[in-house]
């Protein structure tokens, strides 16, 4: 490549990558998923839309699954272990035992219902059974859920693209051999193999981040991402899960009380929309929409026993052990999103040169368009019809903290909604533990330092200097506060999370 194309190559890039931030916040304004503007992108820059041909489906391939890894360390570092602590078991559950019935209903489906072979028909199902970290993390940070349900779906998609990609580059094999034993065996090893590496490489690793003194606070996000990078790596260089070893790395060094989190949080959410966007563009490029049109009923078929057998009956057989309401069931069997994780594991029967195995791409690509458009839109209505939206969700505050270490101490920054309660209260009311301050109040672009009787107004940006060991009896008061007023301890509310 000579320089000139170089600079034409990231003359290109940087104005796709620009034009799907906006692509982005369109989808936002219209309610659409902005993975299908992406995909879109790709499309349109494609060999039946401007003419940039790309048929390398082993780079597409090798790129999606760097791609899918990047996406689950920014789904891990973004974790708080104490909303899935409580639910581990049945996401675990659902993300190995629920994938393999989603597999078997689905395939049975598409053999029974379109005649396509067994081999191709699990693989089908074996592709399109996990759900996608990306889709899910999106929608859990626009949806107000009860911490039972949002844990249970973040931990889900972070654990079930590994048996996923398993079951997939099994079911790849030429000539189909799939005895029961070793198949169980191995994927046992994959499996557990890969949750050792992850969490010793996230343990050594925040013992490591914590001794040590980088020169400069922007060295720690990349270093603890790099460290979810290594574990992957590790795993897979020994043929265990590196998607499970990345993810569970990412929410060990997440949840270690590592300095900088509140950068290394944003650092990761920047590089899992980069790797999203190079991603859904990429797997858009790859597809030829003149191809597609044959596989538009056998991709609808194939969607609809996923979505309305497939999914339903994995989520009961997993999680009615674990005395999970009805109506968080229900809600669990729609909200399994369907995105790129389908579409990259696709790639995986074409590169082991499965025969007839390019159809597989094409239908599953159809599959994540029309499903997401009728899934992703409904979910805040089949929330609500399950009450699992809580009606004072708008006034929750949301904390973040960025730790002064040489005072061993944390900044915590909170907006007031309108909804708050905190409106009107004064300072002096809000009895923060001790030695909690609030130090400076923002206000409609002007800041100032507060008087016991200044009186917080709805809107204003409060900056509170705490200590480590009060953070959390400080972000307990601001919540009940908020939820409650002045009074919240004589209404019995003590600010716990929802």
């Amino acid at each position: 490549m000579t320089l000139q194309q170089l600079y034409v190559a990231l003359l290109v890039g940087g104005v796709v990558l620009l034009a799907s931030i906006v692509a982005t916040r369109f989808a936002a304004r219209v309610g659409l998923p902005s993975l299908l503007l992406f995909l879109a992108v790709g499309v349109a820059l494609g060999s039946d839309g401007l003419g940039l041909d790309f048929s390398d489906v082993q780079l597409a391939s090798d790129l999606g699954t760097a791609a899918l890894a990047v996406i689950l360390i920014e789904g891990g570092l973004t974790t708080r272990f104490a909303d899935i602590r409580d639910v581990l078991a049945p996401a675990g559950v659902l993300a190995t035992f629920g994938v393999a019935v989603s597999m078997l209903v689905t395939a049975a489906g598409a053999h029974l219902l379109l005649g396509i072979n067994w081999q191709l028909a699990l693989l089908l199902g074996a592709i399109v059974s996990p759900t996608d970290a990306a889709a899910v993390f999106s929608i859990l940070r626009v949806l107000p859920l009860p911490r039972r349900v949002a844990g249970l779906l973040e931990a889900e998609s972070g654990f079930n693209d590994a048996p996923g990609a398993i079951l997939v580059l099994m079911l790849s094999a030429t000539p189909l051999t799939f005895p029961a034993g070793p198949a169980t065996a191995s994927l046992l090893y994959e499996l557990s193999v890969g949750a050792a590496i992850g969490l010793t490489s996230g343990l050594l690793g925040a013992i490591a981040l914590r001794r040590a003194a980088l020169p400069a606070s922007g060295l720690y996000p990349l270093a603890t991402f790099g460290l979810g990078m290594v574990a992957f790596a590790a795993a897979g260089s020994v043929h265990a899960s590196g998607f499970l070893a990345a993810y569970l790395a990412a929410v060990v060094l997440a949840n270690s009380g590592l300095p900088h989190r509140s950068a290394t949080r944003s650092f990761a959410q920047g590089l899992g929309w980069l790797a999203q966007i190079g991603l859904f563009v990429l797997l858009g490029l790859l597809v030829s929409p003149s191809q597609l049109s044959g596989e538009l009923v056998p991709a609808i078929v194939t969607g609809a026993v996923l979505l309305l057998l497939g999914r339903p009956l994995s989520v009961i057989a997993s999680l009615s052990w674990f005395r999970v309401p009805l109506r968080e069931q229900v809600f669990l069997s729609w909200a399994g999103l369907r995105g790129a994780v389908p579409i990259v594991l696709a790639t995986f029967p074409i590169v082991e040169g499965v025969p007839d195995s390019y159809r597989l791409l094409n239908i599953v690509f159809i599959l994540v368009v029309v499903f997401t458009l009728v899934q992703g839109p409904s979910l805040r209505l089949i929330a609500n019809r399950m009450t699992l939206i809580s009606r004072d969700a708008t006034r929750e505050i949301q904390v973040e903290s960025a730790p002064l270490d040489v005072l061993e101490a944390e900044l915590l920054t909170i907006t007031v909604s309108k909804a708050s309660r905190l409106h009107n209260v004064s300072l002096l009311e809000l009895r923060l533990p001790e030695p909690s301050v609030i130090t400076l109040i923002i206000r409609d672009g002007s800041t100032f330092v507060p008087q016991p009787e200044t009186r917080i107004e709805a809107g204003d940006e409060l900056l509170i200097v705490t200590t480590a060991k009060t953070r959390a009896a400080t972000e307990r008061r601001l919540r009940a506060v908020s939820r409650r007023g002045k009074l919240a301890y004589w209404f019995g509310e003590y600010g716990e999370q929802d």
